[in-house]
């Protein structure tokens, strides 16, 4: 097969071939999912209220990806002295969600779906929006009918509070998910990181936070708590679901998403304090949002959400082989 290879098999590059995520199997049959983790993209963005184009941003994430994927098994990170993401954390891409343009029921009942799929088969779902609104699907899948994991806590990671509960007759946008998520009995609470500046959401909506279980910190209160003392505020023991805005990270560095927020958190803030959670809490899922590729031609933002996704991945089994009972 002369120009399909050389002597010792494919060097399969990053820019050579598919971008699933991190060039890992594409698994087309969502009744077939059988692996550890299982990716799925939720291109939907009809719920913004000002620059669309995070519907690219599953594609512009799979893609900056595979910059991770040079075909060795596992990543070795010499600061901690532990290989992340070892061959035998399996983890398949099981393509997008159907998006049906206007259409913000059917679209967001088709991300529900895809989450649903995965937790059946017992994979730790990763959702790539996508504006906000697609966390409100992804936490309706985890009702008990297909989860069976109980309770848990969110972790938001985000520069808005997102918690208005309606606008115009809206309750479904990017604005609303910390709301309708936590109207849901089996959400326990919510710790809310790197809310800050002029926000979206009135003094009021914060009050009505505050007064359902959430707890609200801002970057600066942040910095003051140290990672040890925002992961604190979790309690202790819950399972967590993580829900990253990539607008949680200072626009100097993430400049391609809808809303950008200056002040915002740096790399390593955001990857300690990941680090920290996974390591004391078992993860049920995680989403990651906002990812508007066309506002950062250097493609800096998506290589970021990518190499932030692939690490939480890596702290998370790394956890669960050491600590059995973050396995669930």
């Amino acid at each position: 097969m002369a120009g399909h290879g050389y002597e010792g098999g494919r060097l399969d590059l990053p820019f050579v071939g598919i971008s699933t995520f991190g060039k890992r199997p594409y698994v087309a049959d969502w009744q077939a999912i059988d692996a550890e983790v299982a990716v799925l993209g939720a291109p939907f963005d009809a719920g913004t209220q000002w620059r669309s184009g995070a519907r690219f941003g599953p594609r512009g994430v799979r893609e900056a990806s595979t910059l991770f994927s040079f075909g060795h098994a596992g990543a070795y990170d010499h600061e901690d002295d532990a290989t992340y993401l070892p061959a035998d954390v399996r983890i398949v891409d099981i393509g997008d969600a159907d998006i049906v343009h206007t259409d913000t029921d059917q679209s967001h009942a088709n991300i529900e779906a895809g989450v649903r799929a995965i937790l059946r088969a017992g994979a730790l779902p990763v959702v790539i929006g996508g504006d906000h609104s697609v966390n409100i699907p992804c936490i309706r899948a985890f009702d008990g009918a297909d989860y069976k994991g109980g309770a848990f806590h969110i972790l938001q990671i985000d520069a808005h509070l997102d918690f208005v509960d309606e606008r115009h007759g809206v309750r479904h946008g990017h604005g609303n998910p910390m709301r309708r998520a936590a109207e849901q009995t089996y959400v326990s609470g919510l710790t809310q990181v790197g809310i800050r500046n002029v926000s979206s959401t009135a003094r009021e909506g914060y009050r009505q936070a505050r007064a359902m279980g959430s707890q609200i910190i801002s970057v600066r209160q942040a910095r003051q708590m140290g990672t040890q003392g925002v992961v604190s505020t979790l309690p202790t023991g819950a399972d967590v679901y993580i829900t990253l805005d990539i607008d949680a990270f200072c626009p100097s560095i993430a400049p391609g998403t809808g809303t950008p927020s200056h002040g915002g958190f740096l790399y390593y803030e955001v990857l300690e304090l990941l680090q920290q959670v996974a390591l004391q809490h078992r993860i049920v899922g995680i989403d990651l949002v906002e990812v508007a590729p066309d506002y950062d031609p250097t493609g800096s933002t998506s290589i970021l959400a990518a190499q932030v996704l692939l690490n939480l991945l890596g702290f998370i089994f790394h956890a669960r082989a050491s600590t059995p009972e973050l396995a669930g």
